[in-house]
């Protein structure tokens, strides 16, 4: 079973879909200097983009790693600025840590032109159209989750 982190950020209006990103960005990175962020800072106009859109505000970016998956929200409108349900807290391992990948929600119709402008970049940051919802991989590891029988424990 997989280990799943989640985190949610505040968006627009709060902060712009750039700044959100490069939050995203020192929170992957733990705000230290690497190729991992040079290459997390190249796209930050294809990422905002989709942010804008706001697709991740009920599909998440998957972040994949050595280690536990981190599973990103945004938070959008009264939700942003309230922010009540923000998580922007650091994670306790390196998110990018060995052979880590990026998969980034965006709605389909702009799916063909996100691709094309990630893959010039890297092939560690992917799109995938945001009413698949979560990849085969993801949906199973949700699956896999804990589950407490009450009647069972009352006995």
């Amino acid at each position: 079973m997989a280990t799943v982190i989640r985190r949610t950020f505040r968006s627009s209006p709060f902060r712009n879909t750039h700044d959100t990103w490069m939050a995203i960005v020192d929170l992957l990175t733990g705000g230290q200097s690497s190729e991992a962020r040079k290459v997390l800072v190249a796209v930050a106009g294809i990422a905002a983009s989709c942010i804008a859109d706001q697709a991740p505000r009920s599909v998440p970016i998957v972040v994949t790693c050595n280690g536990p998956r981190t599973r990103i929200y945004c938070l959008y409108d009264d939700d942003a600025l309230d922010g009540a349900d923000a998580q922007e807290g650091a994670l306790g391992f390196d998110a990018l840590q060995g052979d880590w990948a990026i998969s980034i929600p965006c709605h389909k119709d702009e799916l063909p032109w996100v691709v094309g402008a990630l893959a010039e970049h890297t092939t560690r940051i992917t799109a995938r159209d945001m009413a698949d919802g979560l990849a085969a991989d993801e949906k199973a590891a949700a699956s896999n989750s804990l589950v407490l029988d009450v009647e069972e424990f009352m006995k």
